[in-house]
């Protein structure tokens, strides 16, 4: 290979001074098998982050789609991106997932957090504010997907009440973002959270030994989230595990982390991986060897379960930028053994849509909303017929497996101030309501400067 063919720009996009925030040219440059951002402030220098290395060639991950703009933009663009959030008529993607934090507080005080939580936490918002703010999210976002976080959003003793005001504001799939504390201590809590409408639960689960939880979240939590999970099937309630991984703590337990998910399936309906990102609490500014990629996680998902996953399973996704995530669906056996569906389509959305061109905006945020509450619930059981007149051909019987066992394995790359690319933040689908009532991209109202400034988190005041 050549060295020209080595180092080569792959694309021009803007991205952000992590020192001063301001806005600056950057490029995505390729090294070698690493592809770095590279930005240079006129006051603070040159800024070169990884942002993506492995196997897999980031120019064959691009999947181009036509923006569409917000129904309801609430803001006019003046300054230009990511400082005009609200959204505005710049943006290019509608809401698939709205976040709503109600509560600041937390009972755990983890080494890293996105939203710093329990750092000088105000008062919860009440009822008839949220009640404002899930109206603000309908108006703005349309009946997009709900959930609750925080902070920790069981530290509020109303978390049934605020479930089911969203249903009554016409929120039809509701998820609670936790750590599982709560949900394992109580048997009787998660059920009650189920009554009021929840449908699933986003579990914090960064591995499978204590070690890595006390390395990550100050307690040994092993036992508390299998309990959690316990309590949720019983209920009725379908569990994503989110694990955050960060190099030389948890990447060994990749593989670990999916077969103990299978172990819990139909209840646990998936393993969600979130890259460390630098942004609100974390021990200090980033290196290079403290950031794992998405294409590393594909790799090492592929190398610990020893070819049962393998790397052209995954695909990018149909409604977030293509640099943002992975997904993946699969069918658990009888056997235990996993069968990928639709095995390099077109993620979040049906298998039988792998495959299909491109979708726009509007067509892929649509599939997002309708895959996630599909297969992040609990599955409807369907028993074999009774009484029917021929016996059960393996069709039927897949068709059947299908209604219940499917697992979705997926990762999500979340920006901060080194590596926030503008053109990534402007496909961005995942948004948070904000105290003051706009939806805000999800990494625009998170990243914070190196020395701890934010543009939207601690601005956003009603």
């Amino acid at each position: 290979m050549s060295i020209d063919h080595q180092h080569r720009i792959l694309a021009h996009t803007r991205s952000v001074c992590p020192v001063c925030l301001k806005a600056l040219a950057a490029v995505r440059r390729q090294e070698g098998e690493a592809v770095f951002l590279i930005k240079n402030c006129p006051e603070h220098g040159e800024f070169r982050t990884c942002i993506w290395r492995g196997s897999i060639p980031m120019p064959s991950w691009q999947r181009p789609k036509k923006p569409s703009a917000p129904l309801a933009p609430v803001v006019v663009t003046e300054k230009g991106c990511p400082f005009d959030c609200g959204l505005c008529s710049a943006h290019g993607q509608h809401t698939c997932t709205a976040l709503l934090e109600i509560t600041a507080r937390c009972n755990l005080r983890c080494q890293l957090c996105f939203a710093d939580a329990g750092s000088g936490a105000g008062q919860d918002p009440g009822l008839d504010r949220l009640a404002v703010l899930y109206d603000e999210i309908m108006r703005a976002g349309g009946p997009c997907n709900i959930q609750l976080s925080g902070g920790e959003p069981t530290m509020r003793d109303d978390l049934a009440e605020i479930i089911r005001l969203g249903r009554s504001k016409g929120f039809p799939f509701i998820q609670l973002n936790t750590n599982g504390i709560r949900l394992g201590s109580d048997p009787s809590y998660a059920l009650s959270l189920q009554e009021a409408g929840l449908a699933s639960v986003f579990l914090q689960f960064d591995g499978i030994s204590d070690d890595v939880h006390e390395a990550i979240r100050g307690r040994a939590l092993a036992l508390i989230k299998e309990q959690a999970i316990v309590h949720c099937g019983v209920a009725g309630l379908g569990v994503v595990l989110v694990p955050t991984i960060i190099p030389g703590v948890n990447t060994d337990q990749i593989g670990d982390i999916v077969r103990y998910g299978l172990r819990f399936s139909p209840v646990v309906r998936g393993v969600h991986f979130q890259p460390v990102s630098y942004f609100g609490r974390y021990p200090s500014p980033p290196r290079d060897q403290d950031r794992i990629t998405l294409p590393e996680i594909m790799e090492q998902l592929a190398r610990q379960c020893e070819g049962e996953i393998r790397t052209d399973h995954f695909a990018p996704p149909a409604c977030e930028h293509a640099l943002c995530s992975f997904h993946a669906n699969y069918l658990l056996q009888p056997d235990g053994s996993l069968r990928a569906l639709g095995a390099g389509g077109q993620a979040c959305c049906h298998p039988s849509d792998a495959g299909a061109p491109s979708p726009t905006a509007m067509e892929g945020r649509d599939k997002s909303v309708s895959f996630t509450a599909r297969q992040w619930a609990a599955p409807v059981v369907c028993d074999a017929p009774e009484n029917s007149a021929a016996p059960e051909d393996e069709l039927d019987i897949f068709l059947r497996r299908a209604q219940t066992h499917r697992f979705s394995i997926s990762g999500m790359a979340f920006q901060d101030a080194w590596n926030l690319d503008l053109e990534r933040l402007q496909g961005c689908c995942i948004h948070v309501m904000s105290p003051a009532g706009k939806l805000i991209p999800f990494c625009a109202y998170n990243f914070t400067s190196s020395e701890g400034g934010s543009l939207y988190r601690m601005a956003e005041a009603p």
